[in-house]
């Protein structure tokens, strides 16, 4: 069994303000999507430096305004109808990937208008730089002692833990990391692999769907449900509304290939 690293939640304490790992893991996030969406910017005659640095900050609106509403109407929407003004308590943590991705999709609309460009080549350019964000901010979970995995039942397991966060006590899977791997660095291998090369529009996209998709419906079966299960007694909520990803990746891919259409190639 593993032992927890009991890290201080907060990075800096500078006495009036206090500068928590979690919003590091964000700045980390961003500044790292920021640095790759540059140097892909530099391979194409039709991007520039101002271009990418807005659409890091309408990605990032869209991520925190779209992370936060999405959780509170996906996993406390009871919690919010006693106090509407939970929504705006972001300290007290929650926020959802799956609603964190509808707000960057509705952010990169207006990006879009701005530039002229296709949503989907723009969802093309942007998607192999998401994945290391996915890992920072699950980097985030694992400090913080939050989203632990399910109980482990023999107790000698090699990666089991003790989180101080849980009242149990139990011995779980550090399922943050296994996020923070998959959705994470092993992700964004793929996604920098397969784009490196001309694909057709929707392609890389699409595989990005389908990578976060199975790796999120498979990790949740580590991971200790939100809000509790679903179903039959075994699928989440966050394997429920990951189901649709996966379905639509997989026929965008097979659209992509059957479309031919490339927005650009290797200078």
């Amino acid at each position: 069994m593993l032992t927890y690293p009991h890290i201080n939640p907060i990075a800096l304490d500078l006495g009036a303000i206090k500068v928590h790992w979690y919003g590091l893991m964000y700045l980390l996030a961003f500044l790292f999507a920021w640095g790759f969406a540059s140097y892909r910017a530099k391979q194409r005659d039709n991007w520039n430096a101002d271009m990418v640095s807005d659409l890091v900050f309408y990605g990032a609106l869209g991520v925190i305004l779209g992370g936060r509403i999405g959780y509170v109407f996906f996993y406390g929407f009871e919690q919010f109808l006693a106090n509407p003004l939970w929504l705006f308590q972001v300290w007290t943590g929650g926020m959802s990937f799956h609603g964190g991705f509808i707000g960057v999709m509705l952010a990169m609309i207006f990006w879009c208008r701005k530039y002229q460009k296709s949503w989907f080549e723009t969802l093309d350019f942007i998607a192999p730089c998401v994945p290391t964000g996915l890992m920072f901010g699950r980097m985030g979970n694992f400090i913080g002692g939050e989203l632990y995995g399910r109980q482990v039942t023999d107790p000698n397991f090699a990666l089991g833990m003790i989180f101080p966060t849980d009242p149990l006590g139990l011995v779980r899977h550090p399922s943050q990391l296994y996020q923070a791997l998959c959705e994470g660095l092993i992700l964004f291998i793929i996604l920098w692999w397969f784009s490196s090369k001309p694909r057709p529009r929707y392609a890389i996209s699409a595989v990005f769907l389908i990578g976060y998709g199975i790796a999120r419906f498979s990790i949740e079966f580590f991971r200790e449900p939100d809000n509790g299960l679903l179903f039959i007694g075994w699928m989440s909520k966050g394997q429920f509304l990951t189901l649709p990803m996966i379905i639509i990746g997989l026929w965008m891919f097979w659209y992509a290939y059957q479309k031919k259409i490339y927005d650009w190639q290797v200078k």
